[in-house]
């Protein structure tokens, strides 16, 4: 059945062919600028086999890294990256947000779920992933875990939210009994204080059980350490085995300190080896507004005895911040995008390409949303995983 309406339009061969060179030219154009772009990215993006939301990421060296993140997922390279593994998902942890993980060699590893109650959990495997076995489960009904360590020979120690007026530190050993929570009265704080559980970046251990831990919330941010009662400074607010320093980064529900690292030569002891481990860098702001750069960076220059907001900060809010001992520099990741800082985190700049590639150079996606790091890996939203270019330093731009 005919129906009305105008004869087709018919173009001449020449304007045919005029309008195909056209719409060539453009589509040549528009790959030439990606590719330029994406070419000279600081992150080579890497095919991951999820679409998950990736928070935890160690890499051990040697070409064996691990991640892991939303609806239990965890994955897992032994060839540096070139091929992720997606590992079997723990028991009963289909729905379970996995924030962080701690890995020992290719074969064992612990995750950790972040959420109320025993919805914050660890799993352990020792056979390279193929299955799990839970290890420890919050016995607080309102407690939420935030972050966790777990080293050869030493404490497991789980960072979570106050519960009756007190952080909760859990010590424990590989196993599922014998768990302990930390109660002195050194950790007692306001009932809006909390950690957060961005990157698994918020606390740090090293050897001999040595730890510390940030804080945040619309009270002052703060660093903490166990201290020998013999050397803490008469100006930090201590108590029994913990001392805490305020730091200068932003306040607010969401605000706050996110991450810490330091440089190879760290220990929190420093007064008492004066030479050695003093230089640590905190990073976070507000999750919430992630391109306010006011309130994201602080550093200490004496083992967190005095703090100072860094100089010229971030670009914006930051979840996560690692120590590249090679090139001496610090380099912090989030929402919209990466800085360094070569200065012991006095200076920040923005990672970017050559300024001579076109707009937006500067707003490459794949040098943006981004959640942890642990380098030359770093993580992100929808199974986001990239990887550190060789030259990406020597080519950034102040």
């Amino acid at each position: 059945m005919g129906g009305g309406g105008y004869p087709p339009m018919r173009l001449s061969d020449t304007r045919r062919t005029r309008l195909a060179l056209s719409l060539r030219c453009v589509i040549l154009a528009t790959l030439a600028i990606n590719f330029a772009t994406a070419a000279n990215a600081q992150w080579q993006i890497e095919t991951a086999p999820t679409t998950a939301d990736l928070r935890g990421i160690q890499n051990l060296g040697k070409g064996v890294a691990w991640a892991s993140g939303t609806d239990g997922t965890v994955l897992r390279t032994t060839d540096d990256g070139n091929h992720w593994q997606r590992c079997a998902t723990p028991p009963g942890a289909e729905q379970l947000d996995f924030r962080g993980i701690q890995a020992f060699n290719a074969s064992a590893a612990i995750v950790m779920s972040s959420g109320k109650g025993p919805l914050s959990r660890l799993y352990r495997t020792s056979d390279a992933c193929q299955t799990w076995s839970l290890l420890f489960t919050n016995p607080e009904p309102e407690g939420f875990f935030d972050g966790f360590t777990a080293q050869k020979d030493s404490p497991i120690m789980v960072l979570g939210d106050p519960v009756k007026g007190s952080m909760t530190v859990w010590l424990g050993g590989d196993r599922t009994t014998g768990w302990n929570r930390n109660q002195l009265e050194g950790l007692k704080v306001s009932s809006d204080t909390t950690a957060f559980a961005a990157s698994n970046s918020g606390l740090m251990q090293e050897p001999l059980f040595i730890t510390a831990f940030v804080t945040g919330g619309p009270q002052p941010s703060f660093f903490w350490r166990p201290v020998e009662p013999a050397l803490r400074p008469s100006t930090w607010k201590a108590s029994l085995y913990w001392s805490r320093a305020e730091l200068p980064v932003a306040r607010g529900p969401t605000a706050g300190a996110f991450s810490i690292a330091h440089t190879e030569d760290f220990n929190l002891f420093g007064s008492r080896y004066p030479a050695l481990y003093t230089r640590i860098v905190v990073v976070g702001g507000d999750y919430q507004k992630p391109d306010q750069s006011a309130g994201t960076a602080a550093f200490t220059l004496d083992a967190g005895q005095a703090w100072r907001a860094a100089h010229t900060p971030p670009h914006g809010y930051r979840s996560s911040v690692a120590y590249y001992a090679r090139e001496k520099t610090y380099i912090a990741v989030g929402p919209n995008g990466t800085d360094i800082s070569s200065d012991d985190g006095y200076n920040w700049r923005a990672l970017r390409p050559d300024p001579a590639l076109p707009e937006p150079a500067d707003k490459i996606p794949e040098d943006q949303h981004w959640n942890a790091i642990s380098l030359p890996f770093v993580v992100g939203p929808h199974g986001r995983i990239g990887k550190l270019r060789p030259t990406a330093l020597k080519t950034a731009t102040p």
